[in-house]
């Protein structure tokens, strides 16, 4: 006798944790999900780097030993 699949892991809302709703996903409604867009305007999250990433982005280039030796 072949074995039923696993019934499909409920995912949650990852603000107030109640079930997801596909027209929202991840969300369970339109306000959660202006909640978090909220949080992403307002650097409530932030995604790490390092300095570097920082200059590439501004297109900097750091400073390298020969541009301090005055070649």
């Amino acid at each position: 006798m072949p074995q039923k699949p696993p019934p499909p892991k409920v995912r949650r809302c990852p603000i107030c944790k109640s079930e997801a709703v596909a027209a929202y996903k991840p969300f369970c409604s339109k306000r959660c999900a202006d909640i978090d867009l909220g949080k992403w305007f307002t650097d409530a999250y932030v995604v790490a780097g390092n300095d570097d990433d920082e200059d590439a982005a501004s297109g900097e280039k750091p400073p390298s030993d020969s541009d301090e030796q005055g070649s």
